[in-house]
Order: C-alpha cells, then sequence, then structure tokens
C-alpha cells in the first residue's frame, strides 16, 4: 500500500440531498481502504458542510471533486485536481482518488470539465453546460412571458398587425418591460452556457454573442437565431476562452490574462464568426424557406398547416419560427386568413404541450421544471411560444421533436378544419378575443397538437429513462423534493431476495452498489478518515460523536415493520403513519398520509437501490417519527431505476421543525444506505429488536 496521502473532496448533486451525501460517504470508505486520510465538504440542501480550511487546501496531496452542479475550484489552483459526476463519487470512488493522485497539479484556477476524461463523455460536458445556461434563463422567460401575457390580455385590442396595446396606454409598459426580459433571455443562455465551460472569462464574451445571434441585422437576417443561435455562441465562446486560458503566459501577463485578453480576443473571435462565418448562411436558410412557403401555398392546404406548425414549434420564437410567423401574417392583408390560423393554433402547442407534460409524468422533470411548466400553461393561452424554450434547450434532442409533431399536427388540423385568424398573433386568447373564425376548429387543433407533443415528450423521455436505468428527468431533479433530481444508483443491478424466517430476507440488498463498504454510517456532515481506523469500526465512532439527526431519536420497535406483504406504495405511507399514531407521534394519520403523498406527486422518493424515503412536514405530526417497514416482495414505487422498493424509511417532522432536523435525518440515512451490508443487515433481520439493533449499530 502507498503512503498515507491527505485528500479534499467535494460532493454535490443538484438538490443536495441523497446522492451528495451518499458520494461522500463512498469517497470516505474508500480512502480508508487505500489507507488514505479524507476531508469531504458536502454541498447539500443544508448547505456547504465540513468546509474546507485554508490550512486543510494547504495539506492536501489531491482533491476530488463529484459534482453535478457548478461548484467554484478557484481556491484548488495548484492542486491535483480530477473532477467527475456526483453518480461516479458513487460509483467509483478509489478509481477517482487514485485519478487525482496521478494528476498534474493544476497550473491555475482548475476547471471542472478540463479532465473529460473523468466525465461520461462530451454529452456529459454538453448537457452540464446547456444546464447551467437554462437555469439562469428561466426567470428572464417566466418574468417576460408572464407580464406580456398580462399586458396582452388586461391592455391587449385585436387589429390585423395583432393585439395592439396602446403606446399612453399604463399596460404598454408593462409590455415592454416584459419585452426587455425576453431580450435579455437569449444572451444569458448564451452567456452561462460559456460560464460553465470557461468560468468568467467565458461569461461576458456568451453574453456578446448571444446579442449578437439576436441581432439578425448584423448578418442579414429579420428575426435573427434565436436560442438555437444562443447555444452556438455559448459553446463557442466558452471553448473558445477556454482555449486561451491554457496559453502559457509570463507572470507579469497572467494578472490581465483573464479580465482583458480572453474576454475581448474571445468576443472578436465569436463575433467576427458568427457575422461573417454563420449568420449568412442562416439568413440563407430563412429566405429559402419563405420562398419555400410561398410555393406550397395554393398546392395542398393541409402540408401547408404541417409545414408552417413544424417550423413554428421547432424553435419557439426564433428565426425559422418568425419565418413562419410573417409568412402567416403578411397573407391577412392580402385577404388570406388561413395560413395565419394553421401558424396560430401550433403557436400555443409547445408550452402547452410541455406544461401539460410536466402535469402528466411529474418525476420526468425537475422541480424547477415542474414550476416552469405552470407558467408555460400560462404563456401557451396567451400564445407566447418561448414558454417552451427552457425544456427544449435543456433536453432539446426529446423535447424539440415532440414540439414540432405536435406543431404538424396542429397546423394540419387547423388547415383541414377552415380556421382563419385575423389578427398577427396566436394562442387561445386570439379565439376569447374573437379574432378567429371557426372559434371549435381552433380549439380542436390546439387541442390535439398539445396533446400529441406531451405524449410524445413522455415516451421520448420514457426511452432515455429506460436506457440509462432511471427516469432522465428524474437525474435532474429536486430532492427536497425527495433526491429524485439526482443520477441513480445502482441501477440494473438488482439481486434476487431470498425470504428468511419472519419475513427476514437472507440475499444480497436489491441494487447493490458496485463497491461495498465496511459497516457504519457516519455523521450528516463529512468527518474525515484516518487510515488507521478499522474497516467494521461505525463512522460514528469513529468520528467520536452521535451523528446529528439521529434516526435513533424518532424510531423504536413500535414503529418497524418487518413484512408488509404486497401492500402498494400508498397502503405502505399509510400503515407507518398509523404506526406513528399508536406511538403519539402523529395527531391525525390522514392528514399526514395527505402530505406525504402529496410530496410524492413532487417526485418519487424511491432513490434507487430498492430503498424508499418517504417524508412529510405537518402540523399534525406531534414529535419527529422515523418508522421502517421491508417488503420481501417489493413495493412498485416509481422509484428513479424502475426496481421496486424492499426497504422503506418513513420521515415526518412538524412543521416547525422541517427545516434542518428534516434534511439532515434524509442525509443520515443516505449516506448510512450506500453501504450493501448495511441494507443487508436490514434485509436479514429477524424481529423489529434486531432492526433497532442493527440501527444503532450502524448509526450510533
Amino acid at each position: 500500500m502507498s503512503d498515507p496521502q491527505r485528500i479534499l473532496a467535494i460532493t454535490a448533486c443538484p438538490t443536495g440531498i441523497a446522492h451528495t451525501f451518499m458520494a461522500a460517504e463512498n469517497l470516505e470508505q474508500a480512502a480508508q481502504r487505500l489507507g488514505h486520510e479524507i476531508k469531504v465538504e458536502t454541498h447539500g440542501s443544508i448547505g456547504v458542510e465540513n468546509a474546507l480550511t485554508a490550512e486543510d487546501i494547504e495539506r492536501a496531496d489531491a482533491v476530488v471533486v463529484a459534482a453535478d452542479k457548478q461548484v467554484d475550484l478557484s481556491r484548488f489552483a495548484g492542486k491535483r485536481v480530477v473532477t467527475a459526476p456526483v453518480a461516479d463519487g458513487i460509483r467509483r470512488p478509489g478509481e477517482l482518488i487514485r485519478e487525482a493522485l496521478a494528476a498534474a497539479p493544476s497550473a491555475g484556477a482548475p476547471r471542472q470539465e478540463d479532465r473529460e476524461e473523468t466525465r461520461p463523455g462530451v454529452g456529459a460536458t454538453v448537457y452540464k453546460a446547456l444546464m447551467n445556461g437554462v437555469s439562469h434563463m428561466i426567470p428572464f422567460v417566466v418574468a417576460g412571458g408572464l407580464l406580456l401575457a398580462v399586458s396582452l390580455s388586461l391592455g391587449g385590442t385585436p387589429t390585423p398587425e395583432g393585439l395592439v396595446i396602446p403606446e399612453d396606454s399604463f399596460w404598454y409598459v408593462i409590455s415592454q418591460v416584459g419585452v426587455l426580459a425576453f431580450t435579455l433571455m437569449v444572451p444569458v443562455l448564451s452567456g452561462y452556457i460559456a460560464y460553465a465551460i470557461a468560468d468568467r472569462p467565458g461569461l461576458a464574451p456568451g453574453m456578446i454573442g448571444g446579442f449578437i445571434a439576436n441581432t439578425g441585422a448584423l448578418y442579414g437576417s429579420e428575426s435573427g437565431a434565436g436560442f438555437i443561435g444562443a447555444i452556438v455562441t455559448g459553446f463557442l465562446a466558452g471553448y473558445v476562452a477556454l482555449a486561451i486560458k491554457k496559453i502559457p503566459v509570463h507572470r507579469y501577463i497572467a494578472p490581465i490574462w483573464p479580465i482583458i485578453v480572453i474576454p475581448v480576443l474571445t468576443t472578436l473571435v465569436v463575433a467576427l464568426l458568427f457575422v461573417h462565418v454563420l449568420g449568412a448562411p442562416i439568413a440563407g436558410a430563412f429566405a429559402a424557406l419563405t420562398s419555400f412557403l410561398a410555393g406550397l401555398e395554393g398546392g395542398s392546404v393541409v402540408l401547408l398547416g404541417a409545414v408552417l406548425g413544424a417550423m413554428i414549434a421547432f424553435d419557439m420564437g426564433g428565426p425559422v419560427n418568425k419565418t413562419a410567423f410573417l409568412f402567416g401574417g403578411g397573407l391577412i392583408a392580402a385577404g388570406n386568413a388561413a395560413p395565419m390560423g394553421m401558424v396560430a393554433a401550433a403557436i400555443a402547442v409547445p408550452p402547452l404541450g410541455m406544461g401539460v407534460a410536466t402535469l402528466l409524468r411529474r418525476r420526468y422533470f425537475t422541480a424547477q421544471e415542474r414550476e416552469s411548466g405552470i407558467a408555460a400553461l400560462f404563456m401557451g393561452f396567451f400564445g407566447i411560444t418561448e414558454g417552451a424554450i427552457p425544456f427544449a434547450a435543456a433536453r432539446p434532442l426529446q423535447v424539440i421533436p415532440a414540439n414540432m409533431a405536435g406543431g404538424t399536427v396542429a397546423g394540419a388540423v387547423a388547415a383541414l378544419l377552415a380556421v382563419e385568424d385575423n389578427v398577427m398573433h396566436g394562442g387561445p386568447i386570439v379565439a376569447v378575443l374573437g379574432a378567429v373564425e371557426n372559434v371549435a376548429g381552433f380549439f380542436v387543433a390546439i387541442a390535439a397538437g398539445l396533446l400529441v407533443t406531451a405524449l410524445t415528450a413522455l415516451f421520448l423521455l420514457g426511452i432515455g429513462a429506460r436506457r440509462n436505468g432511471h427516469d432522465d428527468g428524474a437525474a435532474a431533479a429536486d430532492g427536497a423534493s425527495t433526491g429524485a433530481e439526482d443520477a441513480p444508483v445502482g441501477a440494473g443491478e438488482r439481486e434476487p431476495v431470498a425470504v428468511g424466517p419472519e419475513g427476514g430476507s437472507t440475499a444480497a440488498a436489491p441494487g447493490a452498489a458496485a463497491a461495498p463498504g465496511p459497516s457504519g454510517a457516519s455523521a450528516a456532515t463529512a468527518t474525515a478518515v484516518s487510515p488507521g481506523a478499522s474497516p467494521e469500526e461505525p463512522a460514528a465512532a469513529r468520528s467520536g460523536r452521535r451523528p446529528t439527526g439521529s434516526v435513533l431519536d424518532h424510531l423504536s420497535e413500535d414503529t418497524v415493520l418487518l413484512d408488509v406483504g404486497g401492500a402498494g406504495r400508498d397502503d405502505v405511507v399509510r400503515r407507518l403513519v398509523e404506526l406513528g399514531a399508536a406511538t403519539g407521534q402523529v395527531r391525525d394519520v390522514d392528514a399526514v398520509v395527505a402530505a406525504a403523498l402529496a410530496r410524492e406527486e413532487q417526485g418519487t422518493t424511491g432513490v434507487g437501490q430498492g430503498i424508499a424515503i418517504p417524508h412529510a412536514k405537518a402540523a399534525e405530526v406531534a414529535a419527529p417519527l422515523i418508522a421502517f417497514a421491508r417488503s420481501a416482495e417489493g413495493v412498485e414505487w416509481e422509484s428513479m431505476d424502475g426496481a421496486p422498493v424492499h426497504l422503506v424509511f418513513l420521515i415526518a417532522v412538524p412543521q416547525e421543525q422541517a427545516g434542518d432536523e428534516h434534511l439532515r435525518i434524509l442525509a443520515t440515512l443516505s449516506r448510512a444506505l450506500t453501504r450493501t451490508e448495511f441494507r443487508n443487515a436490514l434485509l436479514g433481520a429477524r424481529s423489529r429488536a434486531e432492526v433497532i439493533r442493527v440501527l444503532a449499530d450502524r448509526l450510533g
């Protein structure tokens, strides 16, 4: 074994519940097995815990970062650093530690994307950068869209030029504020994609590139390149800035390199490339599209509607969308309002369809996306297609085809039913305001389109879920929402479970992790592991203290069910809450069950590996409750990995105690349940007393 080394680590998932602490625990175990010291800083929902000090960093031999969100790594300049997704911290912690120790010291502030070989591939880097841009863009989409929708609904008047708000109206000012928010949306998307790749030096070039993409006059386009152009300029700016950052410079030039040289050079490269190389082909493509549409007009009306609908839905306010919109609107003055009717129906489909999709299958979407889904429904009603952009930017390969399928159907149905729109605007609002001929046909077209979009999106997301062994949406989800956002662990690794006496299980835990660790769970915050610690010694004992938010403070033999048989998810939750009522920890069973099931609707608490951790906060909880249930048959829980659940821990806390106590207990359980030996011990326990002993041995 090599000499003991000092390892630092950071773990972080998008929401900071289950997988943040699972990765921390596995890294600690791996370091212990390799004979190294480690300290892990966790970025969880509770906040940053076990923060690394300047002294820790000075003494460190290597740094491991297992994170699925942006982490500032500038403090590790000059250190050996390896970066990877949080799932790698769970599945291959030992490899990450060895890679970090073998890495070359960084010459400057290290970047999470500088070591591509430690990541699953280019797709993971692209996805992470997209999500960074989308998460910063969403507030602009929501604020701008809702302000426009309100101003149009309360101050708009239908005219042949569209819904017009008089310039001397109060609502005109509100609409202009919304327009400004939309104007910023594209540069923000571009800027924060670049920022995710190259840090601060990429931010300004990315935002400027986004403005250029949105300013079509610079390269001969009437409408600009929209959000698709922003994605192009964001990645272009990010990777150009990153390449310039890697150029070695004299130490006298180094201070001005990131604040002057990189932003200026990157901005020039991106601007010149887009204006003189990329912009002209884009403008030419849109001119060709307009000619193509003119050729269809007068031919097959259904084909024209299908093409217009697909174009409207493709880039949602971008150049392709605007080409179709201007084509339809331009024919109104010529006395042909039918093309605009096709366009008006398709305009509403992407936001309405994706909003409906978030309601039909909530666990496929992050908490932020579910909130955006509500806003998208509102924007769709008012004909604001941009409400679907956050979904398309985050998952273009699934969402854009779904939007186009729905737009195609809506446009074709509107053409078939001879829908006409006499104003240059779309969405149900134009029918409400009396601008549409054949209102019933208009709503039939919209309904058909949104259903096709919603179902197609869910189908495509489901394919990705089955391919990856979990729900794509859950991979980015909110775990205060549950942990459903983190990438699932042990997907596809289920092992058979044999039922022993008294309902006990004698086989390995379902979904056993690839690298089982020693028994015992550490505290909710990461702790240093000395190389001499015994593998069999519980982490709580190693740290010399009882974990904060201990499970044993709130669980007893009276709140343990050894076997729930073939019960379903809702029945298991109710039976566990009823145990709490019997012990006096729950005042109202129905209210607490409702709270727990409402939590499930926000995102599944089945975190994978045969584990579910339902939780509720309610005034009807008299004292914090933890109840445990085991199922040899397995309970269908809509878990992230699609596997049945065998171990269930219900957590219920009073409303006024729902802060750190709630989250710390979740963190403690998440860390402990990463251990195959711990899960096996729970599955094999032959009595309620033995369950308590297992928990006492491992959790302190």
